[in-house]
């Protein structure tokens, strides 16, 4: 069976080398095709990427909670009600919130911060140690805020990046002073370049974190802008947030199904509408490699029925000595898996060359201002990618071939022979 299957090759190897020009221009359909495919899904894979890992600098898992204005009555109270929630009340709830994991007071103010003689108008951030840990404040240089920090009440400050470079313009920042509406704070760190979906009250690239208790010394933070919570997990992201809303409802008296009275955003919020763009291009992407792949494709089964019509007499002189019909079917199948394999190959190596010439593509660079190239789009090819090429490859391979050689199979010998 074998030798069998080693001679119909050998065959077709043999029919494609007297018609080299035809073979060659055949197979650059299939190397374009298959080019197309493993570029454009490199292209998606990598886009997918950038996003993604931009949206999870925002938080691995995080709801933002902003105190409103309650829009229905409840236990007596009415509606139109401002809402707003102290130290206490985070404090009371944290403890019914089986599902919650922290819960980080925030307040934002935009105030003036000098440095020598810079100025800069800024927002800065009073915030809780657990703050960096859930927000994914990553140091550069220096480190992040501490409890130590917040218990001695510290004026110490954590720059985003270009906040400072807005104050210090290249010069190291850590261990220097600033100046944060007339008092002074130590630079304690700085933060690395944060490119993040999401982002409230501003880019944290844009702004100054400060111990909540330094904070309310600046000014009157009594009552939190908002509150960062973190779940126990993920997955348990909603219901975390359901379970807070309930405890503050029960707390501050108003209904827990007033969408009002505290609105919410976070990553389960986020994480969906970047899932959705990010697969819809790939499936598009994909779409359009493969019907490149398909052009190809139909172009190899032209040029195979051409083929078989030139090699009529061939096949039926084969037939009439004996071969069957899956020997004739096999070696047209066979021309057209060598050409596609032939081409296949060569479009995968095109594909990694192509990736390694071209530069990084400007994809996130202009929408945050960012020259560091973290928002650069690279193409890789990655070895998924070439799984699905090939079995895309495999796919168009058998059907180009396969109406060519049940064509050749199906002749007459009789009328085959007679063909002039």
């Amino acid at each position: 069976m074998f030798a069998m299957l080693a001679e119909i090759a050998l065959q077709a190897w043999d029919s494609l080398r007297r018609n080299p020009t035809r073979s060659i221009l055949t197979m650059l359909g299939i190397v374009w095709g298959i080019a197309s495919v493993t570029l454009l899904m490199a292209y998606g894979d990598g886009f997918r990427s950038l996003m993604v890992g931009t949206f999870q600098n925002f938080s691995k898992s995080a709801v933002i909670v902003f105190p409103g204005q309650t829009s229905m009555q409840a236990g007596g109270e009415r509606a139109g009600r401002r809402i707003r929630f102290e130290f206490a009340d985070l404090d009371a709830v944290r403890m019914e919130c089986t599902l919650v994991r922290q819960i980080c007071p925030e307040t934002i103010r935009r105030v003036n911060l000098s440095y020598g003689g810079r100025l800069a108008s800024l927002n800065v951030r009073g915030v809780c140690a657990e703050y960096g840990q859930i927000r994914s404040e990553f140091p550069s240089e220096g480190r992040w805020l501490t409890r130590e920090d917040q218990a001695d009440r510290r004026r110490v400050a954590f720059l985003g990046r270009w906040a400072k470079d807005k104050l210090f313009s290249g010069r190291p920042a850590v261990g220097e002073t600033i100046t944060i509406q007339g008092m002074r704070f130590t630079v304690v760190g700085v933060m690395d370049r944060k490119l993040a979906f999401g982002n409230y009250y501003g880019p944290d690239d844009r702004s100054v974190f400060i111990p909540y208790e330094a904070a309310s010394e600046l000014w009157d933070a009594r009552y939190p802008t908002n509150a960062v919570l973190q779940p126990v997990a993920p997955v348990f992201e909603a219901q975390a947030e359901r379970q807070f809303r309930a405890a503050m409802a029960k707390r501050l008296r108003f209904d827990p199904r007033d969408e009002r009275a505290l609105t919410t955003f976070g990553t389960s919020t986020i994480r969906p509408i970047i899932d959705g763009l990010t697969i819809g291009l790939q499936v598009l992407l994909l779409f359009i490699g493969g019907l490149t792949l398909a052009i190809g494709g139909i172009g190899l089964m032209n040029i195979l029925l051409v083929s078989v019509t030139e090699r009529t007499r061939e096949i039926g002189l084969r037939r009439a000595l004996g071969a069957r019909r899956w020997h004739v079917a096999g070696q047209f199948l066979a021309e057209a898996l060598f050409l596609t394999f032939a081409g296949g190959v060569l479009g995968v190596l095109l594909s990694y060359a192509i990736t390694w010439i071209l530069p990084p593509l400007p994809m996130l660079s202009g929408l945050f201002e960012d020259e560091s190239g973290k928002g650069d789009l690279v193409l890789r090819v990655q070895a998924g990618i070439v799984l699905v090429s090939a079995a895309a490859l495999v796919l168009v391979g058998v059907a180009s071939g396969m109406a060519p050689a049940l064509r050749a199979a199906r002749m007459d010998p009789g009328e085959a022979l007679r063909v002039e």
